[in-house]
C-alpha cells in the first residue's frame, strides 16, 4: 500500500468459516483493504467489532447489520445475501446497510463495493430496488412537496449514492450543512436513514416519480 493510501478497516461476521475464509482471500487482493478480524455469531461479532473499531462490516445478513450499527452507528455494512430476493434487500434497507450484493459475487465486484461502501456510498442494483418493492407506506410523493429546493438537491445527490461530503463539493456546501439538510429531509420523509433515502429516489427515479426541483 502506498503511503498516502488511507487503509480500509473491514470486519467480517458469517456463520461458515469457509465463506469469511473466500472474502478475506478476495479482498486480500487491494492492498488498501485490510481485514481486521471475523467471527462467526452475532454477540462475537459485537464484542470485537467493538474493539477493533472498523469502517466496514460485511455481513451474512441484515439483522447482523442492524445490530452491529445499533453499536457502532457510524459503521458502513455491506450485505453479502444468499440470492438477491425483495425481501432480503428490502431488509437490508431498513437495516441502514450500505449496500447489498449477492454471495456468488465475484472478486473484483466485492473489492469495488467494500472502496464504494467506505467511501460513503450506498450501493444497491437500481433493478433488485424496484423489485424489493417500496422502503415504507403512504403517499411518499406528496411528501416531496415538503422538501426545500436545497432539500431536494440534496436527495436527488443522496441517489446518486454520494457521500455528505461530496454533496458539499458538489453544492459549495459545508458538511455540517449538508448533514442537516439531510436530517431535515429524512423526518420530512418519514425515513429511517441515508440509505432509504437513496433507495426511494431510485424509485421514484424508475417508477415515473420525480425527486427533482
Amino acid at each position: 500500500m502506498q503511503p498516502d493510501m488511507l487503509e480500509i478497516r473491514v470486519f467480517l461476521v458469517d456463520a461458515h468459516e469457509i465463506t469469511r475464509r473466500g472474502v478475506a482471500t478476495m479482498l486480500a487482493a487491494d492492498p488498501q483493504i485490510r481485514t481486521v478480524g471475523e467471527a462467526e455469531s452475532e454477540d462475537q461479532a459485537r464484542r470485537r467489532a467493538l474493539a477493533l473499531r472498523p469502517e466496514v462490516a460485511v455481513v451474512a445478513d441484515a439483522q447482523l447489520c442492524a445490530h452491529l450499527r445499533a453499536a457502532l452507528p457510524g459503521l458502513r455494512c455491506l450485505v453479502l445475501g444468499q440470492d438477491g430476493s425483495p425481501g432480503e434487500v428490502h431488509a437490508a434497507v431498513r437495516a441502514g446497510a450500505a449496500g447489498y450484493l449477492v454471495k456468488d459475487v465475484r472478486g473484483e465486484q466485492l473489492v469495488a463495493a467494500v472502496r464504494r461502501v467506505a467511501a460513503g456510498q450506498t450501493l444497491f442494483d437500481a433493478a433488485t430496488i424496484t423489485l424489493s418493492g417500496p422502503v415504507s407506506n403512504g403517499h411518499r410523493e406528496d411528501r416531496l412537496t415538503l422538501l426545500t429546493g436545497r432539500e431536494r438537491q440534496v436527495l436527488q445527490l443522496l441517489g446518486e449514492g454520494l457521500s455528505n461530503r461530496e454533496i458539499a463539493e458538489r453544492l459549495r456546501l459545508e458538511v455540517k450543512s449538508v448533514k442537516n439538510y439531510v436530517s431535515a429531509l429524512l423526518a420530512k420523509l418519514h425515513l429511517a436513514n441515508r440509505t432509504q433515502a437513496a433507495v426511494l429516489t431510485t424509485q421514484l427515479r424508475n417508477g415515473g416519480g420525480a425527486a427533482g426541483p
